[in-house]
Protein backbone atom coordinates (compact mmCIF):
# COMPACT_ATOMS: atom_id res chain seq x y z
CA UNK A 1 0.00 0.00 0.00
CA UNK A 2 1.26 3.21 -1.17
CA UNK A 3 2.16 6.15 1.85
CA UNK A 4 2.44 8.73 -0.90
CA UNK A 5 2.52 10.06 -3.91
CA UNK A 6 4.19 11.50 -6.51
CA UNK A 7 2.71 14.00 -9.87
CA UNK A 8 5.03 15.20 -12.42
CA UNK A 9 4.68 17.87 -14.17
CA UNK A 10 7.03 17.98 -17.08
CA UNK A 11 6.48 21.51 -18.72
CA UNK A 12 8.56 24.19 -19.12
CA UNK A 13 7.73 27.97 -20.16
CA UNK A 14 11.98 27.97 -21.39
CA UNK A 15 14.63 25.70 -22.00
CA UNK A 16 15.92 24.97 -18.28
CA UNK A 17 19.32 24.29 -18.07
CA UNK A 18 18.22 20.81 -16.38
CA UNK A 19 16.42 19.68 -19.08
CA UNK A 20 18.10 17.14 -21.39
CA UNK A 21 15.27 17.15 -24.53
CA UNK A 22 13.18 19.87 -26.08
CA UNK A 23 9.75 18.25 -25.49
CA UNK A 24 9.42 19.65 -22.02
CA UNK A 25 9.47 23.48 -23.73
CA UNK A 26 5.87 24.23 -24.48
CA UNK A 27 3.89 27.37 -25.81
CA UNK A 28 1.06 26.31 -24.59
CA UNK A 29 -0.72 23.08 -22.65
CA UNK A 30 -4.39 21.70 -23.17
CA UNK A 31 -5.03 21.34 -19.56
CA UNK A 32 -8.08 19.69 -20.12
CA UNK A 33 -6.18 17.07 -22.16
CA UNK A 34 -3.82 16.58 -19.19
CA UNK A 35 -6.00 16.75 -16.28
CA UNK A 36 -8.32 13.51 -17.93
CA UNK A 37 -4.92 12.12 -18.16
CA UNK A 38 -3.71 12.72 -15.00
CA UNK A 39 -6.99 11.73 -13.48
CA UNK A 40 -6.82 8.48 -15.42
CA UNK A 41 -2.90 7.30 -14.68
CA UNK A 42 -4.50 8.17 -10.40
CA UNK A 43 -6.89 5.78 -11.02
CA UNK A 44 -4.72 3.50 -12.31
CA UNK A 45 -2.76 3.28 -9.52
CA UNK A 46 -5.66 3.58 -6.77
CA UNK A 47 -6.74 0.11 -8.26
CA UNK A 48 -3.13 -1.20 -7.59
CA UNK A 49 -1.64 -0.06 -4.23
CA UNK A 50 -4.99 1.95 -2.50
CA UNK A 51 -6.36 0.82 0.74
CA UNK A 52 -3.74 3.18 3.05
CA UNK A 53 -4.23 7.00 3.44
CA UNK A 54 -1.48 9.28 2.03
CA UNK A 55 0.80 10.89 4.22
CA UNK A 56 2.40 13.02 1.75
CA UNK A 57 2.02 14.49 -2.34
CA UNK A 58 4.52 16.00 -4.20
CA UNK A 59 4.20 18.01 -7.52
CA UNK A 60 7.71 18.15 -8.94
CA UNK A 61 8.87 17.69 -12.14
CA UNK A 62 9.64 20.66 -15.04
CA UNK A 63 7.40 23.89 -13.23
CA UNK A 64 5.14 22.38 -11.66
CA UNK A 65 4.50 26.10 -9.83
CA UNK A 66 3.08 26.90 -13.42
CA UNK A 67 0.18 24.22 -13.10
CA UNK A 68 -3.01 25.38 -12.96
CA UNK A 69 -4.10 25.81 -9.48
CA UNK A 70 -7.58 24.68 -10.69
CA UNK A 71 -5.41 21.58 -11.86
CA UNK A 72 -3.62 20.72 -8.61
CA UNK A 73 -7.04 21.50 -6.45
CA UNK A 74 -8.70 18.80 -8.83
CA UNK A 75 -5.54 16.19 -8.69
CA UNK A 76 -5.66 16.52 -4.71
CA UNK A 77 -9.55 16.44 -4.27
CA UNK A 78 -9.56 12.99 -6.93
CA UNK A 79 -6.44 11.08 -4.59
CA UNK A 80 -8.10 12.33 -1.37
CA UNK A 81 -11.17 10.35 -2.50
CA UNK A 82 -9.38 7.23 -3.95
CA UNK A 83 -6.82 7.26 -0.87
CA UNK A 84 -8.08 9.22 1.75
CA UNK A 85 -5.05 11.75 3.53
CA UNK A 86 -3.68 11.46 6.74
CA UNK A 87 -4.04 13.81 9.76
CA UNK A 88 -1.62 16.61 8.94
CA UNK A 89 -0.81 15.41 5.05
CA UNK A 90 2.30 17.44 3.35
CA UNK A 91 1.64 18.64 -0.08
CA UNK A 92 4.63 20.24 -1.70
CA UNK A 93 5.07 21.94 -4.67
CA UNK A 94 8.35 22.07 -6.33
CA UNK A 95 9.26 25.57 -7.76
CA UNK A 96 11.67 27.86 -9.82
CA UNK A 97 12.22 30.98 -7.63
CA UNK A 98 10.69 33.19 -10.09
CA UNK A 99 8.12 36.27 -10.08
CA UNK A 100 5.95 34.39 -12.75
CA UNK A 101 5.60 31.40 -10.24
CA UNK A 102 5.60 33.27 -7.09
CA UNK A 103 2.77 35.25 -8.61
CA UNK A 104 0.39 31.90 -8.01
CA UNK A 105 1.65 30.93 -4.75
CA UNK A 106 -1.80 32.43 -3.32
CA UNK A 107 -3.95 30.55 -5.56
CA UNK A 108 -1.79 27.16 -5.09
CA UNK A 109 -2.75 27.46 -1.34
CA UNK A 110 -5.37 28.05 -1.54
CA UNK A 111 -5.94 25.13 -3.34
CA UNK A 112 -4.51 22.58 -0.75
CA UNK A 113 -0.92 23.24 -1.58
CA UNK A 114 0.99 23.21 2.37
CA UNK A 115 4.63 23.38 1.44
CA UNK A 116 6.99 24.68 -1.08
CA UNK A 117 10.35 23.62 -2.24
CA UNK A 118 12.52 26.28 -4.00
CA UNK A 119 15.92 26.28 -6.24
CA UNK A 120 16.89 29.19 -5.10
CA UNK A 121 20.41 27.29 -5.41
CA UNK A 122 22.63 30.59 -4.82
CA UNK A 123 22.26 34.33 -3.27
CA UNK A 124 24.69 36.04 -5.79
CA UNK A 125 24.11 36.22 -9.33
CA UNK A 126 27.28 35.41 -10.33
CA UNK A 127 27.22 32.55 -8.96
CA UNK A 128 23.29 31.67 -10.44
CA UNK A 129 24.70 32.92 -13.70
CA UNK A 130 27.72 30.33 -13.87
CA UNK A 131 25.11 27.41 -12.63
CA UNK A 132 23.22 28.08 -16.06
CA UNK A 133 20.13 29.32 -13.93
CA UNK A 134 17.37 31.76 -15.14
CA UNK A 135 16.59 33.66 -12.33
CA UNK A 136 18.34 36.49 -10.44
CA UNK A 137 19.40 36.65 -7.04
CA UNK A 138 16.63 39.46 -6.15
CA UNK A 139 14.16 37.83 -7.72
CA UNK A 140 14.98 34.23 -5.94
CA UNK A 141 14.52 36.19 -2.59
CA UNK A 142 11.45 37.90 -3.75
CA UNK A 143 9.85 34.84 -4.23
CA UNK A 144 10.88 33.01 -1.36
CA UNK A 145 9.42 35.87 1.10
CA UNK A 146 6.11 35.09 -0.93
CA UNK A 147 6.00 31.99 -0.51
CA UNK A 148 6.79 32.25 3.23
CA UNK A 149 3.49 34.07 3.58
CA UNK A 150 1.66 31.57 1.57
CA UNK A 151 2.37 28.51 2.52
CA UNK A 152 2.98 26.71 6.33
CA UNK A 153 6.38 25.44 5.43
CA UNK A 154 8.99 26.22 3.19
CA UNK A 155 12.37 24.61 2.26
CA UNK A 156 14.94 25.91 -0.32
CA UNK A 157 18.11 24.42 -1.46
CA UNK A 158 22.15 26.18 -2.18
CA UNK A 159 24.88 24.17 -3.87
CA UNK A 160 28.03 24.68 -2.36
CA UNK A 161 31.79 23.36 -3.13
CA UNK A 162 31.97 25.22 -5.98
CA UNK A 163 34.73 26.12 -8.06
CA UNK A 164 37.23 27.97 -5.58
CA UNK A 165 34.77 28.84 -2.84
CA UNK A 166 36.26 29.15 0.31
CA UNK A 167 34.81 28.81 3.69
CA UNK A 168 34.71 31.97 4.74
CA UNK A 169 32.15 32.75 2.01
CA UNK A 170 30.56 29.85 2.25
CA UNK A 171 29.96 30.42 6.02
CA UNK A 172 28.98 34.32 5.03
CA UNK A 173 26.12 32.80 2.10
CA UNK A 174 24.93 29.84 4.64
CA UNK A 175 24.39 32.44 7.77
CA UNK A 176 22.73 34.96 5.40
CA UNK A 177 20.19 31.27 4.70
CA UNK A 178 20.13 30.61 7.73
CA UNK A 179 18.66 34.05 9.09
CA UNK A 180 15.61 34.04 6.38
CA UNK A 181 13.93 31.49 9.28
CA UNK A 182 13.02 28.47 6.82
CA UNK A 183 12.58 25.28 8.85
CA UNK A 184 14.20 23.36 5.88
CA UNK A 185 17.57 23.14 4.17
CA UNK A 186 18.51 21.17 1.12
CA UNK A 187 22.54 21.68 0.58
CA UNK A 188 23.86 19.89 -1.89
CA UNK A 189 27.57 19.72 -3.24
CA UNK A 190 28.33 20.70 -6.61
CA UNK A 191 29.07 17.41 -8.32
CA UNK A 192 30.52 16.86 -11.63
CA UNK A 193 27.87 14.79 -14.14
CA UNK A 194 29.14 13.13 -16.88
CA UNK A 195 27.47 14.44 -20.31
CA UNK A 196 27.14 18.14 -18.50
CA UNK A 197 28.16 21.28 -19.49
CA UNK A 198 30.24 20.98 -16.49
CA UNK A 199 31.96 18.09 -17.66
CA UNK A 200 33.01 19.67 -20.65
CA UNK A 201 34.61 22.28 -19.15
CA UNK A 202 36.46 19.85 -16.85
CA UNK A 203 38.05 18.06 -19.81
CA UNK A 204 38.80 21.34 -21.42
CA UNK A 205 40.30 22.66 -18.77
CA UNK A 206 38.30 25.75 -18.20
CA UNK A 207 37.25 24.51 -14.74
CA UNK A 208 39.03 23.17 -11.83
CA UNK A 209 36.61 21.27 -9.38
CA UNK A 210 37.24 21.98 -5.85
CA UNK A 211 39.32 19.26 -4.17
CA UNK A 212 37.99 16.33 -1.73
CA UNK A 213 39.33 17.69 1.26
CA UNK A 214 38.50 21.23 0.98
CA UNK A 215 34.91 20.08 -0.09
CA UNK A 216 35.20 17.99 3.01
CA UNK A 217 35.85 21.17 4.89
CA UNK A 218 33.11 22.76 3.68
CA UNK A 219 30.66 20.12 4.65
CA UNK A 220 31.72 19.77 8.25
CA UNK A 221 31.14 23.43 8.25
CA UNK A 222 27.40 22.96 7.17
CA UNK A 223 27.02 20.80 9.43
CA UNK A 224 28.14 23.02 12.49
CA UNK A 225 26.30 25.64 11.12
CA UNK A 226 23.13 23.99 10.52
CA UNK A 227 23.69 22.10 13.65
CA UNK A 228 23.97 25.42 15.86
CA UNK A 229 20.99 26.94 14.09
CA UNK A 230 18.71 24.60 15.00
CA UNK A 231 18.75 22.64 11.65
CA UNK A 232 20.49 19.29 11.88
CA UNK A 233 21.29 17.39 8.98
CA UNK A 234 19.00 14.23 9.08
CA UNK A 235 20.50 13.01 5.73
CA UNK A 236 23.52 13.46 3.54
CA UNK A 237 22.26 17.00 2.12
CA UNK A 238 19.17 18.02 4.06
CA UNK A 239 18.68 19.93 7.41
CA UNK A 240 15.68 20.05 9.46
CA UNK A 241 14.29 21.71 12.61
CA UNK A 242 12.65 18.51 14.37
CA UNK A 243 9.25 17.97 12.87
CA UNK A 244 9.41 19.73 9.64
CA UNK A 245 11.71 16.93 7.99
CA UNK A 246 10.20 16.35 4.08
CA UNK A 247 7.81 13.38 5.08
CA UNK A 248 7.59 12.81 1.31
CA UNK A 249 11.72 11.98 0.99
CA UNK A 250 11.19 9.97 4.19
CA UNK A 251 9.39 8.11 2.19
CA UNK A 252 11.55 7.12 -0.24
CA UNK A 253 15.05 6.65 1.63
CA UNK A 254 12.50 4.68 4.11
CA UNK A 255 11.97 2.32 1.74
CA UNK A 256 8.67 2.68 1.62
CA UNK A 257 6.09 2.20 -1.31
CA UNK A 258 4.58 5.42 -3.73
CA UNK A 259 3.18 6.08 -6.61
CA UNK A 260 4.36 8.10 -9.16
CA UNK A 261 2.31 9.55 -12.43
CA UNK A 262 2.62 11.85 -15.03
CA UNK A 263 5.60 11.17 -17.99
CA UNK A 264 8.80 10.20 -16.29
CA UNK A 265 7.71 9.28 -12.98
CA UNK A 266 9.11 6.64 -10.96
CA UNK A 267 6.91 4.58 -8.47
CA UNK A 268 7.47 1.69 -6.07
CA UNK A 269 4.34 -0.43 -4.89
CA UNK A 270 4.03 -3.86 -3.69
CA UNK A 271 7.71 -5.25 -4.98
CA UNK A 272 7.40 -3.56 -8.27
CA UNK A 273 9.12 -0.57 -9.75
CA UNK A 274 7.55 1.33 -12.09
CA UNK A 275 8.34 3.59 -15.00
CA UNK A 276 6.05 6.19 -16.84
CA UNK A 277 6.74 7.32 -20.46
CA UNK A 278 9.40 10.16 -20.38
CA UNK A 279 8.32 12.18 -23.33
CA UNK A 280 4.49 13.90 -22.85
CA UNK A 281 3.12 12.58 -26.50
CA UNK A 282 4.36 9.14 -25.44
CA UNK A 283 2.78 9.54 -22.36
CA UNK A 284 -0.69 10.61 -23.84
CA UNK A 285 -0.96 8.16 -26.05
CA UNK A 286 -0.56 5.31 -23.53
CA UNK A 287 -3.01 6.92 -20.78
CA UNK A 288 -5.17 6.75 -24.25
CA UNK A 289 -4.63 3.50 -25.04
CA UNK A 290 -4.27 1.84 -21.99
CA UNK A 291 -5.25 3.91 -19.28
CA UNK A 292 -2.44 4.82 -17.55
CA UNK A 293 1.08 6.22 -18.78
CA UNK A 294 3.82 2.82 -17.69
CA UNK A 295 6.58 1.85 -19.78
CA UNK A 296 8.15 -0.45 -17.64
CA UNK A 297 7.06 -2.30 -14.88
CA UNK A 298 9.51 -4.40 -13.07
CA UNK A 299 8.97 -7.06 -10.22
CA UNK A 300 12.00 -6.39 -7.67
CA UNK A 301 13.88 -9.64 -6.23
CA UNK A 302 14.00 -9.79 -2.16
CA UNK A 303 17.67 -9.25 -2.27
CA UNK A 304 16.93 -6.33 -4.62
CA UNK A 305 14.80 -5.03 -2.57
CA UNK A 306 16.56 -5.22 0.25
CA UNK A 307 20.09 -3.52 -0.99
CA UNK A 308 17.61 -0.73 -2.16
CA UNK A 309 16.47 -0.52 1.64
CA UNK A 310 19.78 -0.47 2.86
CA UNK A 311 21.38 2.01 0.64
CA UNK A 312 18.30 4.49 0.71
CA UNK A 313 18.09 3.99 4.72
CA UNK A 314 21.66 4.41 5.34
CA UNK A 315 21.64 8.30 4.19
CA UNK A 316 19.11 9.42 7.31
CA UNK A 317 21.11 9.84 10.40
CA UNK A 318 18.49 7.57 12.37
CA UNK A 319 19.97 4.54 10.33
CA UNK A 320 18.60 0.88 9.83
CA UNK A 321 16.87 -1.15 11.51
CA UNK A 322 18.39 -4.57 10.34
CA UNK A 323 16.46 -7.11 11.61
CA UNK A 324 13.15 -4.96 10.23
CA UNK A 325 14.79 -5.07 7.09
CA UNK A 326 15.71 -8.91 7.44
CA UNK A 327 12.14 -9.56 8.76
CA UNK A 328 10.52 -8.00 5.90
CA UNK A 329 12.66 -9.40 2.91
CA UNK A 330 13.06 -12.68 3.92
CA UNK A 331 17.19 -12.41 5.27
CA UNK A 332 18.82 -12.89 8.35
CA UNK A 333 20.06 -10.24 9.67
CA UNK A 334 23.35 -11.91 9.15
CA UNK A 335 23.20 -12.17 5.50
CA UNK A 336 22.48 -8.35 4.93
CA UNK A 337 25.57 -6.98 6.00
CA UNK A 338 29.48 -8.14 6.17
CA UNK A 339 29.64 -7.87 9.87
CA UNK A 340 33.60 -8.02 9.86
CA UNK A 341 33.63 -4.56 8.25
CA UNK A 342 30.67 -3.13 9.79
CA UNK A 343 33.04 -4.15 12.69
CA UNK A 344 36.26 -2.54 11.40
CA UNK A 345 34.50 0.94 10.70
CA UNK A 346 32.48 0.93 13.70
CA UNK A 347 35.76 1.00 15.32
CA UNK A 348 37.47 3.33 13.22
CA UNK A 349 33.89 6.01 14.50
CA UNK A 350 32.51 5.66 11.00
CA UNK A 351 29.87 3.74 11.67
CA UNK A 352 27.84 3.13 14.78
CA UNK A 353 25.31 0.68 16.18
CA UNK A 354 22.74 1.06 18.98
CA UNK A 355 20.92 -2.45 19.36
CA UNK A 356 19.27 -3.24 16.13
CA UNK A 357 20.03 0.02 14.53
CA UNK A 358 22.92 0.75 12.35
CA UNK A 359 23.99 4.26 10.81
CA UNK A 360 26.89 6.34 9.32
CA UNK A 361 28.55 9.16 11.64
CA UNK A 362 29.02 12.40 10.89
CA UNK A 363 33.15 11.17 9.99
CA UNK A 364 31.93 8.46 7.60
CA UNK A 365 29.17 10.03 5.82
CA UNK A 366 31.31 11.88 3.33
CA UNK A 367 33.00 8.74 2.48
CA UNK A 368 28.94 7.19 1.97
CA UNK A 369 29.25 5.41 -1.45
CA UNK A 370 32.73 3.66 -0.67
CA UNK A 371 31.49 2.53 2.90
CA UNK A 372 28.04 1.38 1.44
CA UNK A 373 29.76 -0.71 -1.05
CA UNK A 374 31.89 -2.23 1.57
CA UNK A 375 29.63 -3.55 4.23
CA UNK A 376 26.45 -3.62 2.31
CA UNK A 377 26.60 -8.05 1.51
CA UNK A 378 27.86 -8.64 -1.55
CA UNK A 379 24.52 -10.86 -2.39
CA UNK A 380 22.46 -8.42 -2.14
CA UNK A 381 24.92 -5.60 -4.28
CA UNK A 382 25.11 -8.68 -7.31
CA UNK A 383 21.25 -9.02 -7.70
Amino acid sequence: MARALYIHWPFCLAKCPYCDFNSHVRDSVNHQSWETALLSDLRHEAQLAGGEPFDSVFFGGGTPSLMPPALVARLLAEAERLWGFAEGIEITLEGNPSSIEAARYADLAAAGVNRASLGLQALDDGTLRFLGRLHTAAEGLAALDVAQRQFGRVSFDLIYARPRQTPEQWQAELSRALDFGTGHLSLYQLTIEPGTRFATMVRQGQLAPLDDDRAADLFALTRQMTTAAGLPRYEVSNHARPGEESRHNLTYWRYQDYCGIGPGAHGRRGGRATVRHRKPENWLEAVAASGHGIADETLLTAPAQASEALLMGLRLTEGVDIPQIGKRFGFAPARLLDWAKVDFYRAQGLLWQDGPRIGVTDAGIGLLDGLLGEIVAAELVAA
